[in-house]
């Protein structure tokens, strides 16, 4: 495949900020956030860009694969709550005005599809159910989508709207999401299966379209990402 590596100076997070990409720009583009603790390199380092080698060399899909700031953000005790709120909020404009343009520049295209696992399809999800208009595809492997253990039991307008267990049951507006593809892939080994029958239980509820692809044989693990995001992607 051809790789490279991306960096630049983003002003929402006063420092420099790295990425991999995957591909030449053409076909659809994919924006691939790491899981919990991982960065730029986590993907490709667990072979999950590897296992989609034929789909990116045969120019169906450009990966972009940015690194992240859970460490800063959700993880990090010694600032407050809500400070580590307003740290992931500058991390999710540096993908949506910085990523997501980069990747509909190289493609020309209006919008990006999003992907992660774990932790990075909280991102993902996020994101899209966010910015919809900027998404056209959301892919979610093994998701954990609740982050209210994260704030000590803190809770504020911003952990509200970053939190789609709690905004998206009140969203008055499902349309808005009906040009999006959502895949939720998990399976009967997965330690957070049950977050994301949580969440199609809440996009039935509000009629919104997607696909929970509930696997046998199936756990929380790069081995079982590795099979489910190349199948995934060669169904777009």
């Amino acid at each position: 495949m051809n790789e490279r590596h991306i960096k630049w100076w983003t002003p929402h997070l006063s420092r420099n900020f790295d990425m991999l990409a995957f591909g030449d720009g053409r076909g659809l583009p994919l924006v691939l956030f790491p899981t919990s603790f991982g960065n730029y390199a986590q993907s490709k380092d667990f072979g999950l860009t590897e296992a989609c080698a034929s789909l990116v060399d045969s120019g169906r899909v450009t990966i972009y694969c940015p690194d992240a700031i859970d460490l800063d953000s959700f993880y990090n005790k010694a600032i407050h709550p809500a400070d580590r709120m307003r740290t992931h909020n500058a991390y999710e404009r540096v993908i949506v005005d910085d990523v997501f343009d980069y990747a509909r520049r190289e493609g020309s295209c209006g919008r990006v599809a999003v992907c992660g696992a774990s932790l990075g399809a909280y991102h993902a999800a996020n994101i899209a159910f966010r910015h919809p208009d900027s998404v056209s595809h959301l892919i979610s492997l093994s998701g954990a989508f609740e982050i209210s253990d994260f704030f000590d039991g803190y809770h504020d307008e911003n952990i509200y709207f970053n939190s789609p267990y709690q905004y998206l049951p009140n969203i008055t507006d499902p349309w808005k999401f009906n040009h999006m593809d959502i895949i939720l892939g998990t399976g009967e080994w997965d330690n957070t299966r049950h977050e994301s029958l949580q969440l199609s239980g809440i996009l039935n509820s509000k009629d919104i379209q997607h696909w929970l692809d509930d696997r046998k044989w199936c756990g929380h693990d790069w081995n079982y990402w590795r099979d489910m995001l190349p199948y995934y992607l060669s169904t777009i």
